[in-house]
């Protein structure tokens, strides 16, 4: 099933994207990550690459289906170990207008684990503003998970094609009966030449995760091709839904593919 569900959602977004590039809304990205964690008074960095590619298309004049995934590799672990994490995710979301209201499932798999993750999700679009909320459900496949998380996202146009971002997000962790809670905060940036599909992106985030005394601070720069339209119309095409959907899943796969602590 994990096989399946991972191969429908990133492998079909990550090969797929280009071949609906005449007729869909989306992009495809190259990143470079940088993530330093903190956890029990120990420290560790890690250094990744992650290809990405997500993909809007219509179903009806309403509904639309958003295909995103993500492949992603650690320069810092050792010989034999897994360097690389997978996730992808399928949202089915509907249009009313300037609002868009919809549902998604995916999964994360890093190293031995995999993360499943089932949430519902909303963005509202004003003239250049798009705001959004999620919740999302996850566990760990093998363990007694259950994991909320709650999600917004703020994002201003200065144009059309040069976005910048905020958003935070709150995680209540119940595994195995201990109980502990997380918080999330992001700002970013995107910005597409004039007259082509390119842009640079650049992003910082900051999680922790309380009881662990873990907290991680992670930062991006990327290259991006998008097709379709510019930055603000991919974004209400629904194809950036994955940008803003909540969860702890990029936490928990940037640990999972850091090196040991």
């Amino acid at each position: 099933m994990k096989s399946l569900f991972l191969a429908t959602a990133a492998v079909a977004a990550l090969a797929a994207a280009p071949a609906v590039a005449q007729d869909g809304v989306g992009s495809l990205g190259i990143t470079y990550q940088n993530t330093e964690v903190e956890a029990f008074g120990l420290e560790g960095e890690t250094e990744n690459a992650i290809i990405d590619a997500a993909f809007a298309l219509p179903v009806t004049a309403d509904w639309t289906v958003t295909l995103d995934g993500t492949f992603g590799y650690a320069f810092d672990n050792g010989a034999g170990e897994d360097n690389s994490a997978i996730d992808g995710r399928v949202h089915i979301s509907r249009n009313f207008g300037n609002v868009r209201v919809g549902g998604f499932a995916g999964g994360t798999e890093a190293g031995d684990a995999n993360l499943w993750s089932f949430g519902g999700e909303a963005q509202a679009y004003m003239d250049a503003i798009t705001l959004t909320g999620s919740l999302a459900y996850e566990t760990v496949e093998g363990s007694d998970a259950d994991i909320w998380s709650l999600g917004g996202d703020a994002a201003y146009y200065i144009t059309p094609g040069f976005r910048v971002n905020a958003g935070a997000g709150y995680t209540t962790v119940d595994l195995d009966g201990f109980d502990t809670d997380g918080w999330q905060a992001n700002i970013g940036t995107e910005y597409q030449f004039a007259d082509t599909g390119f842009s640079l992106t650049a992003n910082y985030g900051h999680s922790e995760l309380e009881d662990f005394d873990l907290q991680a601070d992670t930062f991006t720069v990327g290259f991006r091709f998008s097709f379709g339209g510019d930055l603000q119309t991919r974004e209400r095409s629904g194809a950036d839904l994955g940008r803003s959907a909540a969860g702890i899943g990029g936490l928990v796969g940037g640990l999972l593919t850091a090196p040991a602590l």
